[in-house]
């Protein structure tokens, strides 16, 4: 039997299938091997699936084999994880759009992917000054001695420092390539890279040998911001890769920081328009930023369910109606998109909500019931 990662990278080569699409397939037909045997009539249901997608889905499908594809695709790239995978990260998996082939070099963390770890973001401009670099290295020094895996993206500037004093503090960080994960860029960075490797990982959703693009980086800051419970933005011109990040991360539900700065300096006017935006201060004093941060709860691994009417109280409304949509029946994912009126990636990221909380659980063909 092939396995159900074979069919996650098949699908990755066919061109116009991206990961937004992936995912609306997996909801619709419950796995992407189901997907791949589908009809045109049947693909042609899935939101998106218009009249070129389609053809070239039904072109370039018949030359793929995915058992072969798999095992030739290995050879150059031993390590990575798809969804179908149990150790894919969590946090990521419940956004919009998670990577479907995640490639990884390093020392994994099975506790930071199953999202019980705190992971955080700190990134900002290429181009700092040296206020942003002296915060950048206390900010990363307190959160490294203080327990939290940071993540940043290796680039020049308040990455490359980022990643730089949470090493030198003893701690964990995690660096989201535009790149493959044996590509160094820039090469500068050709040392940092390896202390990288030997402190934690370096990440990418782009296979081996994979050169650096510029249209690469901005995706993959929803990488940096998928797998973050906070993103902390040092340096950021109104025009930069930190505040894409910032905004992947508001949209994705995670809390934003921002360091103040004065109104006339560059490097600090898309930090002072996050702030005017709603974003939290970094303060003088980091203890408050640490207290705040430790504040954000962990995806705790469900064991029993817990108690529905201690829960029902803080349910925001969406979760609400989706409880109350499968209270006295199990429902296909479909059905309850249907039934909801919600968008399907919305109804997605809380179902997987409410399936961490113990409130519903899964069963095959992804159908779903209340505990």
């Amino acid at each position: 039997m092939v396995e159900e990662r074979a069919y996650w990278l098949a699908w990755t080569q066919i061109s116009g299938i991206g990961p937004v699409l992936l995912r609306r397939l997996h909801q619709h037909f419950g796995n992407l091997s189901t997907a791949w045997q589908a009809t045109k009539t049947e693909l042609a249901a899935v939101e998106g699936f218009g009249v070129q997608t389609l053809e070239k889905v039904v072109k370039q499908r018949s030359h793929l084999h995915p058992a072969q594809l798999l095992s030739q695709h290995q050879q150059e790239n031993p390590h990575f994880w798809t969804p179908a995978d149990a150790d894919y990260p969590r946090l990521l998996l419940e956004t919009p759009s998670p990577p479907p082939v995640l490639y990884y070099r390093g020392e994994i963390d099975l506790l930071e992917n199953a999202g019980q770890k705190p992971l955080v973001a700190v990134v900002g401009t290429r181009q700092p000054s040296e206020y942003g670099i002296r915060w950048t290295r206390q900010i990363s020094t307190a959160l490294a001695q203080n327990g939290f895996t940071v993540v940043s993206g290796m680039a020049e500037g308040i990455d490359t420092e980022t990643h730089s004093a949470t090493i030198k503090a003893g701690g964990r960080t995690l660096a989201v390539l535009g790149t493959g994960v044996d590509v160094i860029y820039p090469h500068k960075n050709r040392d940092l890279y390896h202390q990288i490797l030997g402190a934690g990982l370096v990440l990418s959703e782009y296979p081996a040998k994979t050169p650096p693009d510029r249209q690469h980086f901005p995706r993959r800051n929803r990488i940096i911001a998928g797998l973050s419970r906070a993103i902390l933005v040092i340096e950021a011109p109104l025009k930069s890769g930190a505040l894409i990040t910032a905004t992947y991360a508001n949209d994705f539900g995670r809390d934003v920081y921002a360091l103040p700065g004065r109104l006339d300096d560059y490097p600090s006017q898309g930090c002072l328009k996050l702030i005017s935006q709603g974003a939290s201060l970094i303060f003088r004093e980091l203890d408050e930023l640490l207290t705040m941060l430790g504040a954000v709860p962990k995806l705790d691994a469900v064991t029993t369910s817990p108690p529905p009417e201690k829960l029902m109280p803080t349910l925001s409304p969406q979760m609400q109606q989706i409880i109350d949509a499968i209270a006295c029946d199990t429902l296909s994912f479909d059905a309850i998109v249907h039934k909801t009126g919600n968008p399907a990636s919305s109804v997605s990221s809380v179902l997987l909500q409410l399936e961490l909380m113990g409130l519903i659980s899964q069963l095959p063909g992804m159908r779903y019931q209340k505990s």
